[in-house]
């Protein structure tokens, strides 16, 4: 059950698709406001059903997906959550709202384009969450979000980050659902969100990072990304990255999260890597956009903020 977030001062709610991307995108963040004495509440949208399995010893889970691979995430999102000492998480679908029908929201599924960007699997199933009405998902965040009274809301960009359809369901879902949240309804009282803000990555970094891999001959991001082409959308034009959270001290808790997800993530070091294979570091920097709210005081060198409730 979720504990009262009304006892504390500072409230941060975050909406992800599936388990494992609240980990790999706000892992940090998360420990850190935990640590700090924030309320944190997770939502997460699907229980990653059509995700890829890795270690070979748990392949048989992907033999039925909605009976064992769904739960066993749901397993080990729970493991992730206690690593980084998150006590209050939801799955979208089990919040009630009165006048909207049962409902379960089953992971999409995903097919990568020619460019290397997440499309649309060719067939997509029953109860996928990226073809869910979005005011009945949205009504339902909306409830939470009244109910927790967040200062800072966290999610996709408008891409999804990497065009993931889910991704994007949950950012058209967020966005919806902080807008009725300004009404009374399911919930509790009307709630203005003060902050919300959209993870991304600064775009001219990220160029300068692969530009250099690829000159020494070891970017693990051959053929997807090219540091002088078309990159993901998370990718962001420095000048519209507002924050940078430096979970530096958090780190070792972002590291055991992501190990907890295993179907999903390999961690070696200071490299995971998902079903593709591709090494990515494991960063504790974690940037966002502010897209609804003020920026605080107390800028870095590059005038970023440095608190999401600044």
């Amino acid at each position: 059950m979720p504990v009262m977030a009304l006892d504390t001062d500072r409230r941060l709610l975050l909406v992800h698709a599936h388990p494992d991307d609240e980990t790999i995108n706000n892992g940090a963040t998360m420990a850190r406001y935990v640590a700090e004495g924030a309320h944190v509440t997770l939502v997460t949208c699907t229980r990653g059903e059509l995700g890829e399995v890795i270690p070979p010893e748990l392949a048989h889970l992907a033999a039925d997906r909605d009976d064992t691979l769904g739960p066993y995430r749901v397993g080990e999102l729970a493991a992730a959550m206690a690593a980084l000492g998150v006590t209050d998480h939801r799955f979208l679908d089990e919040v009630p709202v009165n006048g909207l029908p049962p409902v379960h929201y089953r992971d999409s599924g995903m097919a990568w384009g020619p460019d290397g960007r997440a499309v649309a699997a060719p067939e997509t199933g029953p109860g996928a969450f990226a073809l869910a009405d979005v005011d009945d998902a949205a009504a339902r965040l909306a409830a939470v979000v009244r109910e927790v009274r967040p200062q800072v809301v966290v999610t996709y960009e408008p891409g999804g980050g990497y065009g993931h359809p889910d991704h994007v369901q949950a950012h058209r879902v967020t966005m919806r659902a902080v807008e009725l949240a300004g009404r009374a309804g399911p919930g509790g009282d009307a709630w203005d969100v003060p902050k919300v803000y959209w993870v991304v990555i600064p775009e001219r970094a990220a160029r300068a990072a692969l530009a250099a891999l690829a000159q020494a001959g070891q970017n693990p991001f051959e053929g997807m990304f090219d540091p002088d082409g078309l990159l993901p959308s998370m990718f962001t034009p420095d000048e519209l990255v507002t924050t940078v959270i430096d979970g530096s001290p958090w780190q070792d808790a972002k590291t055991a999260a992501l190990r907890a997800h295993a179907t999903q993530i390999a961690v070696d070091g200071a490299f995971f890597a998902l079903s593709n294979g591709v090494g990515q570091p494991l960063l504790a920097m974690e940037f966002h956009r502010l897209v609804r709210g003020v920026p605080g005081d107390g800028k870095d060198d590059d005038g970023r903020e440095r608190d999401l409730f600044a």
